[in-house]
């Protein structure tokens, strides 16, 4: 059996000597894993590093066996990801995201779209950590457990959605909130209408998609959110607070 499909790398690990053991995630085929010969040689590592975009080629003679994984770099995000700070740490959540969240070998060509999109922009100034939020809500509405900001979750007046129940996942107005706004999740303006959002902003949506990852993605697995996410939110909240 083989496949050649556009990829996103998610994982690399050291296998053997000079070889690495890499997770890639496509459009059509879901993650794979498989063995990339050579992946952890001088001549071959830049190829292997998570965040890069590549078209994948994976070799095996059947579909359950490890294969041998070859790739031709398309985009280096991991090298342009390196410039910045919070690009590079949006590049290692979302990958581990990606690698945590997503079923093996079962297909999300939405969350693959929005991933590509995000590593892409990887290095565009004030774009990668709204994007991974953005990446983030569609995940989860992908993965069944989207949430909804069509309307008020509560009776009144349907005015400017402000907040998310952390319950059920549903937008609340600012009138609808009354004295619970303390305990709902704040819904950031630019996950509803594309506005340029500030660092506190941001933090918010990552505190608000957090929220449902760890509850209902990771905690169905009994897994904590990835560190890399983790190191993210508080480089995001050291920004916010210096703003």
């Amino acid at each position: 059996m083989e496949w050649e499909e556009p990829a996103a790398v998610l994982e690399v690990a050291p296998y053997g000597e000079g070889d690495a053991l890499v997770t890639v995630l496509t459009a059509g085929l879901g993650a794979w894993r498989g063995l990339a010969k050579g992946g952890n040689s001088r001549k071959k590592t830049a190829i292997w590093q998570r965040g890069n975009l590549l078209t994948a080629r994976w070799v095996g003679r059947h579909a359950e066996q490890l294969g041998v994984l070859t790739g031709e770099l398309v985009h280096p995000g991991a090298a342009l990801a390196m410039e910045d700070r919070v690009s590079l740490a949006v590049l290692e959540a979302a990958c581990a995201v990606a690698a945590g969240a997503l079923p093996e070998r079962e297909a999300h060509p939405a969350a693959f779209a929005g991933l590509v999109k995000v590593l892409a922009g990887i290095n565009v100034e004030g774009a990668a950590a709204p994007g991974l939020v953005l990446w983030e809500v569609e995940l989860l509405r992908e993965l069944g457990f989207g949430m909804d900001f069509s309307g008020s979750a509560v009776a009144g007046d349907n005015d400017r959605l402000a907040f998310v129940s952390p319950r059920t996942g549903r937008a609340v107005s600012l009138s609808g909130a009354g004295e619970w706004a303390g305990r709902l999740l704040k819904l950031p303006a630019f996950l509803l209408d594309g506005s340029d959002p500030d660092w506190a902003d941001v933090l918010d949506g990552m505190k608000l998609t957090g929220h449902f990852l760890a509850r209902d993605v990771f905690g169905g697995r009994n897994l904590p959110l990835p560190a890399a996410r983790a190191r993210l939110y508080d480089l995001i909240s050291d920004r916010a607070l210096e703003a």
